[in-house]
């Protein structure tokens, strides 16, 4: 077989029978080339988890349908062993045929201990080594190293120096991989066998990120010191007396070949940030020249010009994992962001608008694949909103002392977030932020993506309240009521964004709350009276951050314990009319990006007056939700008429922030 798919996927011939039960302890059902190969079959899937939410679905979505003689394939999921599908209602398991699969199967002479803990995703490189290199048996460690060459790319053996350990990590951190525990500590076992890295701090660089960034960030202006960015000896000794946050060797081969190429691009992409140096006119004009302070102006046209000539090769092909699409969404924020701040030519302007329609073609022609099967993919990571509150459960749940507040900025885009962080470490110093993004519901309207982030549930669980979102906070509650949480331990509010911060403080005051969901909507409030444009936009963003609101509310929640996980229901663009439809009462939502029809008939005759709009298939959603999404960077008003808004499915308003944020140890 050619992928490790094919051994699961034979087992789905459609009309064999109207339902399949799975036991599935390992998750490879939600995989996401699984379930576009289940969907492709005509099979849809629900995973048992919660079993009112599931029987909900089931009788709703199925039941109902055979009733009527409708035929239809049903998957149902057990993330547990085939034993225990015996658990499942009594009627499922008279109507419905069983199967069963696991890692074990797949991948019989590898360790399965090691490769339950690796990501779906990385299944892939795995099985084609595996087939390769027909390993015999192997333990635990050679397992471990077997997965670290071929998954990951990383030959231990080969790391003798420095820069072969530099370049690892910083093709890791760039690319967000995430490497299991188990693996990581193999990793630096093998490398502490050796004294080349015995001062390194490993245990802090090699999993996290954000500790990485910093030991760089440290060192780079000593680099700049070492005569002039020359390959130069210096001594420990010139170093004595300077104190750095994450120890370890203060000397760094940046200019090393392997590492040089990385470094461009994390200065380029704001990972790392320049800094001034007395002979930053000599050092701009060398390779180093991205690290270092000159002009403002100058410094961003660079950084501009630069990330649009990466960009044009980097957007990613159709047939890619979820992962790529949050890396370029990372870079083209940034690139958006620099645009607005730096105030683009119009050479500059007119290439990130050729981009961008090639960027808007092939988000959709992806979304259109793969939408569906990001639905069902394990909350940790969060891949969509609605994973969010499953993935903070897991934290509170576990641990009883852990406090989570979830701070929802209504309408904030991934590059208005950038321009806001920018300004908030300046304003706190001390603050630092994880960086992640996720996919928000489509259409990204807030009744749809906001009440599914707050409910952790698709919108289909809540078709009563999808026009509104009058029924967030009881949806949040009733969520953390399922988790064992009492109501003096749940809060929610929202209306933030202006004025003091006195009503929150004594919301927060009661000592027992242990979640909080908090919606600014200052952003929102900005988005649909701005006539000015996505440069507008940025430029009320920007004056709102300095007005210190923001980091003031993250003073009070860190200074009260909590762990603080800030987030948008979806972003902005700016679009132009298209035309406003005139269909009377007939839509139930008649937004600026996306109308709303509850008769497939009538969004098709409004269909046929766009051409070029989009009939969103209600994936996640009540059967008569029926959305018709504006055609790219378009809206249903008067043509030629621009505003900013959302509702759509560009990469501007489908992948949102992430941030998790705490403030720097010692």
């Amino acid at each position: 077989m050619s992928s490790w798919r094919d051994q699961i996927l034979k087992e789905f011939t459609p009309q064999v029978s109207r339902l399949t039960l799975v036991a599935d302890p390992d998750g490879l059902l939600l995989e996401e080339g699984i379930l576009e190969g289940i969907r492709e079959r005509g099979f849809e899937l629900i995973p048992f988890e919660d079993p009112v939410a599931f029987r909900y679905a089931y009788e709703s979505g199925f039941r109902s349908r055979w009733d009527c003689g409708e035929q239809t394939d049903l998957v149902v999921v057990l993330r547990s062993q085939a034993s225990d599908l015996s658990t499942l209602p009594f009627d499922l398991l008279q109507a419905g045929r069983k199967l069963f699969f696991n890692l074990g199967d797949i991948f019989p002479t590898l360790s399965y201990p090691i490769i339950t803990v690796l990501d779906r995703g990385d299944l892939d490189a795995l099985y084609t080594a595996q087939r390769r290199h027909m390993p015999g048996q192997l333990g635990d460690n050679a397992t471990k190293e077997f997965v670290l060459r071929h998954v990951f790319e990383i030959a231990v053996e080969l790391i003798k120096q420095p820069s072969d350990l530099l370049r690892v990590l910083l093709r890791r951190h760039y690319r967000g991989q995430r490497i299991p525990l188990v693996l990581d500590n193999r990793f630096n076992q093998i490398l502490r066998q050796t004294d080349s890295f015995a001062g390194w701090p490993l245990e802090r660089i090699v999993p996290d990120r954000e500790a990485f960034l910093s030991f760089l960030q440290e060192r780079w202006p000593l680099f700049l010191n070492r005569g002039q960015v020359q390959d130069t000896q210096t001594g420990v000794e010139e170093y004595a007396g300077y104190i750095f946050q994450i120890p370890g060797p203060p000397d760094l081969p940046f200019d090393h070949h392997d590492v040089r190429v990385y470094m461009d691009t994390f200065f380029l992409e704001g990972l790392l940030h320049p800094v001034p140096h007395e002979r930053a006119g000599m050092i701009a004009k060398t390779w180093a020249g991205i690290g270092v302070r000159t002009d403002s102006a100058g410094d961003r046209t660079r950084r501009l010009e630069k990330l649009l000539a990466g960009i044009r090769t980097a957007i990613p092909a159709e047939d890619v994992r979820y992962g790529d699409w949050l890396l370029f969404a990372r870079g083209w924020a940034e690139l958006i962001a620099i645009a607005h701040e730096a105030l683009a030519d119009a050479k500059t302007d007119q290439g990130i608008k050729e981009i961008q329609t090639h960027v808007d073609h092939a988000f959709t022609s992806w979304l259109t694949r793969r939408f569906a099967g990001l639905i069902n993919l394990p909350p940790a990571p969060p891949v969509m909103l609605h994973h969010l509150p499953r993935y903070l459960a897991r934290q509170v749940v576990d641990d009883k002392t852990f406090k989570a507040a979830l701070l929802v900025i209504d309408g904030l885009a991934l590059d208005q977030w950038i321009a806001v962080r920018k300004i908030i470490a300046s304003q706190r110093p001390i603050i630092q932020f994880r960086e992640s993004a996720v996919f928000a519901w489509i259409p990204t309207i807030t009744s749809i993506s906001r009440q599914a982030l707050f409910a952790g549930k698709p919108p289909i669980f809540f078709p009563n309240s999808i026009l509104t979102t009058e029924k967030e906070s009881a949806l949040w509650s009733q969520f953390w009521a399922d988790q064992g949480l009492t109501p003096n331990e749940i809060s929610y509010a929202k209306g933030f964004g202006d004025g003091n911060l006195s009503h929150l403080e004594e919301l927060l005051s009661y000592p027992r709350i242990r979640v909080a969901g908090l919606v600014i909507d200052k952003i929102d409030r900005i988005m649909h009276g701005m006539e000015l444009g996505t440069a507008g936009m940025h430029n009320q963003v920007r004056q709102w951050a300095e007005q210190s609101y923001l980091a003031s509310l993250l003073d009070l929640l860190l200074d009260r314990g909590f762990r603080v996980f800030l987030t948008s229901d979806h972003g902005n663009i700016e679009a132009e009319g298209c035309g406003r439809p005139s269909e009377g009462a007939v839509a139930d939502l008649r937004g600026e990006r996306a109308r709303i029809y509850s008769d497939p008939l009538l969004r098709k005759k409004v269909a046929d007056r766009f051409p070029t709009a989009l009939e969103w298939p209600p994936v996640g959603l009540p059967n008569d939700y029926l959305p018709l999404l504006a055609p790219s960077r378009k809206a249903f008003v008067r043509e030629k008429e621009r505003l900013v808004s959302h509702g759509g499915i560009s990469i501007e308003e489908v992948i949102v922030p992430l941030v998790q944020i705490e403030r720097k140890a010692g």
